[in-house]
């Protein structure tokens, strides 16, 4: 985690005490990951599991965004994914074995208004998933993704939202629509039936605890808003796709 001295000290030290050791890891750095992952292997030895976790949401007016705000989304969402996963690779692909799980989201597989350079990110998540999925199978490396949808968590409070409100006010009532989309969705966070966080977690657990080869590649948590359906009408598109190119052997992890 970043800011394991800083600002996460405090949930550094619970997971600690749980018997749970930190490194100090930002996926937006190169230098950072590339040393946090080497301290684990120095330590451990190997890297069974990789959960590329980290997201940065936003939400708002697409027009809105600065190119700025959308470079970080994309630095962290995309280009961090892919930072740690090229750390771990060769690890894994050493010893022929090693499980890595992509947290993507269902919007990366159906469009909510207001959420484009986030979905964009997500939408992203899904081909790196699928073309790391083929290169690294015949290498004993599995890569599925799990896609939750949303949750009562800080990832909701922390998402950006557009620096140009002045472009935002000129959108009339149509600006405001992400305003009241962020009440609806917090009021039903706060309510009885609000959904459990830890689903996420269990599908994760779960994906871990399964046979190498056996596990599902993409696993919807949460309301899936028609993105399960998306999954089960692109997987069999996917595939023909790579039987047309004679590579139809990459589909199962050796």
């Amino acid at each position: 985690m970043r800011g394991v001295q800083g600002k996460n000290r405090e949930a550094a030290e619970a997971l600690r005490k749980l018997g749970i050791k930190t490194v100090e890891l930002d996926v937006s750095d190169d230098a950072s990951v590339e040393a946090g992952v080497e301290s684990v292997l120095a330590e451990a030895g190997t890297i069974d599991v990789l959960v590329n976790n980290a997201g940065i949401g936003s939400a708002g007016v697409t027009e809105a965004f600065t190119t700025e705000q959308a470079k970080v989304i994309f630095d962290t969402n995309v280009v961090g994914l892919l930072r740690v996963t090229r750390a771990v690779l060769p690890s894994m692909r050493q010893k022929r074995d090693g499980l890595i799980i992509n947290i993507g989201s269902i919007l990366g597989r159906v469009t909510f208004p207001f959420t484009g350079i986030y979905g964009a990110s997500k939408f992203a998540v899904e081909a790196l998933t699928d073309s790391l999925r083929y290169e690294v199978s015949q290498l004993g490396v599995e890569v599925v993704e799990v896609q939750p949808s949303a949750y009562p968590t800080n990832f909701l409070t922390s998402s950006q939202t557009p620096d140009g409100t002045e472009v935002t006010e000129s959108y009339g009532e149509v600006g405001h629509i992400p305003d009241a989309m962020f009440k609806s969705l917090s009021a039903t966070f706060e309510g009885t039936d609000a959904p459990d966080p830890h689903d996420v977690a269990e599908a994760i657990a779960k994906l871990v605890g399964q046979a190498k080869g056996s596990r599902a590649v993409r696993t919807v948590v949460g309301a899936p808003f028609g993105s399960d359906k998306a999954n089960e009408d692109v997987a069999p598109v996917q595939a023909k796709v790579v039987e047309a190119l004679g590579l139809s052997h990459l589909e199962q992890v050796a």
